[in-house]
């Protein structure tokens, strides 16, 4: 797979840090562009993109061209997307027209992606779609799940000022064919991105590290919305802490029932999350920038494929409730 140019879709403070950490690496001839808008495109044309690395003394600026309209780019080698899950459907249309013969897309998206059951052997659903994660197929239909390359992304991030990102660690990316196989595609985009000093791994079984993750973005992301709560004070409360480890054991017992396996036990998961630190989860950051919150692939989901198996959830269940009427009022409000 020859890589020469990387279309981010979706620039913000994950899409965006990526984008930054690729346009500046010396070696790479790769012609990179980012799809973005509002005040965050106006100051990226203005001064650039700059990212704020964990550590660093100084941010990294680059200039790199940057469209509201996809239709004004060319076809892509590779198209990297940064929107949340809720967000992904309407932008089909345009990520479509970025697609050419051998175009791999990858997807970093948190909790269950559309494609999940594209050639899935683990879970007796192959093949099956969910009109919640994909409006009439759209994503299915236009972009197809034979190009995707799953990520999952282990790395807190956040637009401060419109055209300036933080990381808030020194995060990891996973990646993997949704068939499970280690392909040449996979190989190819996996070095380029560890060439432009990503911490990259690929995997066989992404579906087992989007439940991995999905166990504590179930819990924390609407509990943190539902609270106000940074995950240091969610820890901090024995209600609260308690609420979260009976969520991670319903997501666990759902992942199971679809043949996923976890490395960490629940108790392991809490104690790591003890040790977080002061996170403000991104469900958080859009329910105060009036944003519509990524709820159906985090919650909507594991309750849905709760069903599907025969588990029960609960307390999701009413997480996904009040969670739910609290985005309502949040977008009335606005």
């Amino acid at each position: 797979m020859s890589i020469k140019s990387i279309c981010i879709y979706g620039a913000g403070a994950l899409g965006g840090a990526i984008a930054v950490k690729l346009a500046s690496h010396a070696e790479n001839d790769a012609i990179i562009s980012v799809v973005v808008r509002g005040a965050h495109l106006d100051a990226i044309r203005d001064n650039g993109l700059s990212l704020r690395e964990a550590g660093a003394e100084r941010p990294l600026n680059v200039r790199l061209t940057a469209t509201d309209d996809p239709r004004t780019l060319p076809p892509q080698d590779l198209v990297i997307t940064g929107l949340k899950g809720h967000q992904l459907a309407p932008a089909a249309e345009g990520i479509a027209g970025l697609l050419k013969e051998g175009t791999r897309v990858v997807m970093i998206l948190n909790g269950i992606p559309w494609w999940y059951f594209h050639r899935d052997i683990q879970s007796r659903h192959a093949e099956l779609q969910f009109d919640e994660l994909d409006p009439g197929g759209r994503l299915w239909r236009l972009i197809g799940p034979e190009r995707v390359i799953g990520c999952v992304a282990y790395q807190g991030a956040e637009v401060i000022y419109p055209g300036e990102i933080q990381l808030a660690n020194n995060g990891r990316f996973v990646l993997g064919e949704p068939s499970g196989e280690m392909s040449a595609d996979l190989k190819a985009i996996a070095a380029v991105l560890t060439d432009a000093g990503l911490n990259i791994t690929t995997t066989a079984v992404i579906r087992d590290e989007i439940w991995s993750k999905l166990m504590g973005n179930t819990a924390f992301n609407p509990i943190s919305a539902l609270t106000r709560a940074l995950m240091t004070d969610i820890m901090a409360d024995p209600a609260l802490s308690t609420t979260v480890g009976k969520v991670m054991n319903e997501v666990r017992a759902v992942g199971e029932a679809l043949g996923a396996r976890f490395s960490m036990t629940v108790e392991q998961r809490l104690e790591q999350s003890r040790h977080i630190g002061a996170v403000r989860t991104s469900m958080l950051q859009d329910l105060i920038g009036g944003k519509a919150l990524e709820i159906t692939p985090l919650v909507g989901m594991v309750v849905a494929l709760g069903r599907l198996s025969a588990v029960p959830t609960p307390v999701s269940e009413t997480i996904l409730a009040l969670v739910t009427q609290l985005d309502r009022e949040n977008q009335r409000d606005r």
